[in-house]
């Protein structure tokens, strides 16, 4: 018997999708780089943007860093949680089948 897959760090939702993202401002580029074990034992989807923690300037980099790896609209990227932190949470609006579909094959072409 093989173990069972673990769990990706997104969930899908009426609206799309809530996907959990680790991100590294001043990561010299703005990158997926796949997925990412947490100390609590949760996975993230592993993130790195060019601009420093500023302001917001870095969440809104993610934003537009998932809408254009996901093919939405940046209007459609929502920051929910951890503006501040290293561990943040986004729904990304639209079909959540194709979103997931995305960010699959995005993380397994950055692992």
């Amino acid at each position: 018997m093989s173990a069972p897959l673990p769990a990706p760090p997104w969930t899908l939702t009426a609206e799309g999708v809530t996907v959990t993202v680790r991100a590294t401002p001043r990561g010299g580029r703005d990158a997926i780089d796949g997925i990412v074990e947490l100390g609590d034992g949760r996975r993230a989807l592993k993130a790195r943007v060019s601009v420093a923690a500023e302001d917001g300037k870095a969440n809104a980099a993610l934003a537009k860093l998932l809408a254009k790896a996901t093919g939405l609209a940046p209007s459609r990227v929502e920051l929910l949680a951890g503006a501040t932190g290293r561990t943040k949470s986004f729904r990304l609006i639209g079909n959540g089948q194709e979103i997931a579909a995305r960010l699959a094959s995005i993380a397994s072409a950055a692992d």
